[in-house]
C-alpha cells in the first residue's frame, strides 16, 4: 500500500466514524421525539397490505408520477439513491487499493451494466430538479411552492447527488484508463468514454475515490447535526410514514377524519372524564406519534402548498408552514419533555425541578409558547392560518409521503373550539343552531317537508311507506336553502320518472354534524350524529342517496363509527345508472357550452369523477369532454378532479367569513368563466352557492350555476319554452 492509499485509508475511516456516530445520534433523537406522541393502536393492522402499500408507493412513485417531468426525474434520483450507494461502498475498497473493488457485486457485468446506466439517466434528471427549484424559487416565483422552505438544504443535498454521480463515473473512467476495469464497453459506455481521455495515473482513482467518500459522509454528518432537515431525512422516513399511513389499502386520509382521541381510544364525549381525557391538541406531545412522524417526515417540497386554496388566495394558511412549524416545535421543545418537563393529559406535572435543572434556556421558552396563538403570544400556529382551512384535501392528495394535514389540523381546532371557546364569532350562531334547531341555518325544524309542495306527486314519507329501495337524504341545504330546494325536487322528479321506490325522513331528518365536526366541535357532531344513526336504523334503509356531498361523506364514511352500515350513493352516481339502464332518457340537448366543478368532498374526498360527467354528457347530448375553449361539450376547468380547485365553503367556511385576501369563490369563479361556458354545473349546494355568489360578484348573470340533476331533468323533460 503506497502513501497515497495509506492516508486515504486514514482519512476514509476517520470522516466515516464521526458521520456513523452523528447519524446515530440523530436517529436516535427522532425515535425519542416521535416516542413522545400519543399512543395509536390503529396503525398497526393489515401488516402485508401496509407493506405492499408501501412498495407500491416508493418505488412506484403513484404521487410523484402525477407530475410526470418531476416525478420521472424524482424517480431516477431516488433510484440513484439507493442503487448507487453500493458503488460508494466500493470507494472504501478503491482507497485501500485502486484495483479492488466492491466484492461479489463489482465484478458481475449485469451489475456494471444496470449501476451505469441509472448514473446516465441520474444526471440529468438530477439536473432537472435542480433547474426546477432554481426556476422556481422565491425570489423568482411570486407564488413559489417553495416559500418558507429552506432552500439551502435542497441544494445542499441535491449537489451533493450530482457530484457523486459524477465522482463515480470518474472513478470508473480512470480504473479504464488504468487498464484496472474489466467490464465491456457494451455495458459501460460512459466509463469507457471517459477512460479514453484520462490519463493513465493509478492514484487518481484512490483519491476519487477518497473524495467521493467526503463527499457523501458530508452530507451524512451535515443530516447528523440536523435532525430537522426533511429533505434529506425523508430518504428514509418515507418508507415509515407510507408503511403507517392512516388507510393500508394506500388511500389517501381524506373522506372520514380521524376520531377524537384520548390516550389512543377513541372518546366517547357522554362517558368522557374530563380529569383524564384530553379534547383535541393543546400541546404538540398530544398527537398521535404518527403526527410527531409526519412532521419529520416532510420534504419540504411545497407540493401542498401550491395546490392549496387558502395559500392561493392570500391568506395565512400553508399546510406545509404549518408541519414545519409543528416539526421545528417538537424538536425544540424535545429536551424539556424529555427531562420529564410538561403535564401528562389529566393536566398533572410530569417532572420535577430537579430533572429540568438541566435543561437548555431555549428548549424552557419553547415549552412556554402557545400550540395556537397570534404574533403576540408567540403561538406556533397563527390562528388565522388555523381557520383558513378549507379541508378540501388538496394537501393530502398531493403530499409524496403521505403526510396527514387535515387530521392534525381538526386536532387543534378541537381544542380551541371545545376546551378555549376560540373559534370565528360568526360560527357560533351556526353551532347554536345546530344544536337548538338541527340545522346551521335555524330554520325552524317543521319546515324540512316544505321542499315538496306543488310538486305533480306524492313524495312518499318513511312509515307511509311500506317498501322503498333508497332513502333519499335531503340535508339542510337541501330542505332550507332555496337555490338548493330546485335541486332537491329535481332529483325527487327524477327518482319518480324513473320509477325508482324512494322514501324521505321529512322532519325526523336533521344536520348530519358535519360542519361541527369540521369546525372542531365534536360534541355537538357526536349528538346529532348518534340521533341521525338511531333513526336511520329504525326506518330500515338499506340504501341512501344524497345530495350534499357532505351529507354523503358523513353517513357513508363517519357513521360507521357508530355502527351503521348501509350503502350510501350520490345523487349523481344514482342518475348515472338510471341513464345508462335506460330508466331516464335525455332528449333535449343543453346549448351555450358547459363546465363542470368538481366538490371536493365528492371528488377529491371521494374519487367520484366520472358519474357526474357521464350523466352532463348525456344531457347536452356531446357525450364528450373538451379541453378549455373548445367545443360545445364539457369544456374542463385546468384544475378538475383531484386536482380541482375548492370553492372555499368547506371546513365549516360557509359560515365563516372571509376577510384576508382574495374570495377563494371568486378564484374559482374565474377559472369556471375562463372557460366561456354559460352553465357551470355543480354537484354541491355548497358549491352552488359559492359559484352563484361569485358570477354576482364579476357580473357575470347572464350565466347559470346550476347542479347536475336540474341539467339533466330539463332535458329528460323539457319545457316548452325549452
Amino acid at each position: 500500500m503506497g502513501g497515497v492509499q495509506i492516508v486515504s485509508t486514514v482519512l476514509a475511516v476517520a470522516v466515516t466514524a464521526v458521520a456513523v456516530a452523528l447519524v446515530v445520534r440523530a436517529v436516535r433523537q427522532m425515535l425519542a421525539v416521535i416516542r413522545l406522541g400519543q399512543p395509536d393502536p390503529t396503525r398497526s393492522n393489515d401488516r402485508g397490505t401496509r407493506l405492499a402499500t408501501m412498495f407500491r408507493e416508493t418505488f412506484g412513485h403513484t404521487r410523484m408520477f402525477k407530475w410526470s417531468v418531476v416525478g420521472a426525474a424524482h424517480w431516477f434520483v431516488m433510484i440513484g439513491f439507493i442503487v448507487l450507494s453500493t458503488l460508494v461502498a466500493g470507494a472504501y475498497f478503491e482507497v485501500v487499493n485502486p484495483a479492488w473493488e466492491l466484492p461479489v457485486l463489482g465484478g458481475w457485468d449485469v451489475f456494471a451494466f444496470v449501476t451505469e446506466w441509472i448514473g446516465i439517466l441520474g444526471i440529468p434528471a438530477i439536473i432537472v430538479l435542480i433547474a426546477i427549484r432554481l426556476r422556481q424559487r422565491p425570489s423568482r416565483t411570486s407564488n413559489s411552492r417553495f416559500a418558507g422552505s429552506t432552500m439551502w438544504q435542497a441544494y445542499f443535498v441535491e449537489y451533493v447527488i450530482l457530484a457523486v454521480l459524477i465522482l463515480g463515473f470518474l472513478i470508473r473512467g480512470f480504473k479504464v484508463a488504468n487498464d484496472m476495469f474489466h467490464h465491456p464497453a457494451w455495458a459501460t459506455p460512459l466509463s469507457h468514454a471517459l477512460g479514453a481521455v484520462l490519463p493513465a495515473w493509478p492514484n487518481a482513482i484512490t483519491i476519487t475515490a477518497l473524495i467521493k467518500i467526503l463527499v457523501s459522509m458530508a452530507w451524512a454528518i451535515t443530516i447528523g447535526l440536523n435532525v430537522t432537515m426533511g429533505v434529506a431525512w425523508h430518504r428514509f422516513l418515507a418508507f415509515f410514514n407510507i408503511y403507517y399511513k392512516r388507510n393500508a389499502d394506500g388511500a389517501p386520509a381524506l373522506g372520514a377524519l380521524k376520531p377524537m382521541t384520548s390516550n389512543g381510544a377513541p372518546i366517547d364525549l357522554e362517558e368522557a372524564d374530563p380529569e383524564k381525557d384530553t379534547f383535541g391538541v393543546s400541546q404538540v406531545e398530544h398527537f398521535g406519534w404518527k403526527g410527531l412522524l409526519d412532521f419529520s417526515t416532510c420534504t419540504e417540497c411545497g407540493r401542498c402548498q401550491s395546490q392549496c386554496p387558502a395559500w392561493n388566495t392570500g391568506k395565512p394558511l400553508s399546510p406545509k408552514l404549518v408541519v414545519l412549524s409543528l416539526r421545528d416545535h417538537a424538536y425544540a421543545k424535545a429536551p424539556y419533555l424529555l427531562a420529564g418537563g410538561g403535564k401528562d393529559l389529566s393536566g398533572d406535572e410530569k417532572g420535577t425541578a430537579e430533572q429540568l435543572a438541566n435543561v437548555n434556556v431555549l428548549a424552557l421558552a419553547e415549552a412556554e409558547r402557545p400550540l395556537v396563538g397570534g404574533a403576540a403570544e408567540l403561538g406556533v400556529i397563527d390562528p388565522d392560518a388555523l381557520w383558513s382551512c378549507t379541508m378540501c384535501g388538496a394537501c393530502v392528495e398531493q403530499c409524496p409521503v403521505d403526510i396527514e394535514h387535515i387530521d392534525h389540523i381538526v386536532d387543534m381546532r378541537r381544542y380551541q373550539v371545545m376546551i378555549e371557546s376560540s373559534f370565528p364569532s360568526e360560527a357560533g350562531a351556526m353551532l347554536r343552531n345546530l344544536e337548538n334547531k338541527g340545522n346551521p341555518w335555524g330554520a325552524p325544524p317543521n319546515t324540512r317537508e316544505d321542499w315538496t309542495k306543488g310538486l305533480d306527486f306524492a313524495v312518499p314519507r318513511v312509515g307511509e311507506t311500506e317498501e322503498f329501495e333508497y332513502l333519499f337524504w335531503v340535508g339542510c341545504a337541501g330542505a332550507f336553502e332555496d337555490k338548493a330546494k330546485k335541486t332537491t325536487r329535481a332529483v325527487a322528479t327524477l327518482l319518480n320518472e324513473a320509477g325508482v321506490n324512494f322514501a324521505i325522513l321529512g322532519n325526523n331528518e336533521t344536520c348530519t354534524g358535519d360542519p361541527a365536526r369540521r369546525i372542531g366541535n365534536e360534541f355537538v357532531y357526536q349528538m346529532l350524529a348518534q340521533q341521525n344513526v338511531e333513526t336511520i336504523k329504525e326506518s330500515g334503509a338499506l340504501k341512501i342517496v344524497a345530495t350534499c356531498p357532505h351529507c354523503f361523506n358523513t353517513i357513508g364514511n363517519e357513521y360507521q363509527e357508530l355502527g351503521l352500515d348501509v350503502e350510501v350513493v350520490h345523487h349523481t352516481e344514482l342518475l348515472a345508472h338510471l341513464v345508462k339502464t335506460g330508466k331516464l332518457t335525455p332528449v333535449a340537448p343543453i346549448d351555450g357550452g358547459l363546465t363542470y366543478h368538481d366538490p371536493c368532498f365528492l371528488g377529491r374526498h371521494n374519487r367520484v369523477f366520472t358519474p357526474p360527467r357521464e350523466v352532463l354528457g348525456a344531457a347536452i347530448g356531446a357525450g364528450a369532454t373538451t379541453s378549455a375553449g373548445g367545443g360545445t361539450g364539457i369544456i374542463e376547468m385546468g384544475r378538475r378532479e383531484e386536482r380541482s380547485f375548492c370553492c372555499g365553503a368547506g371546513g365549516a367556511r360557509m359560515w365563516m367569513e372571509e376577510r384576508i385576501g382574495k374570495r377563494i369563490n371568486v378564484e374559482r369563479t374565474e377559472e369556471a368563466l375562463a372557460t366561456g361556458a354559460k352553465t357551470i354545473a355543480v354537484g354541491c349546494p355548497f358549491c352552488s352557492t359559492m359559484i352563484t355568489d361569485g358570477v354576482r360578484s364579476k357580473g357575470q348573470e347572464e350565466v347559470e350555476v346550476i347542479d347536475v340533476a336540474s341539467v339533466l331533468l330539463r332535458s329528460v323533460k323539457p319545457t316548452p319554452t325549452a
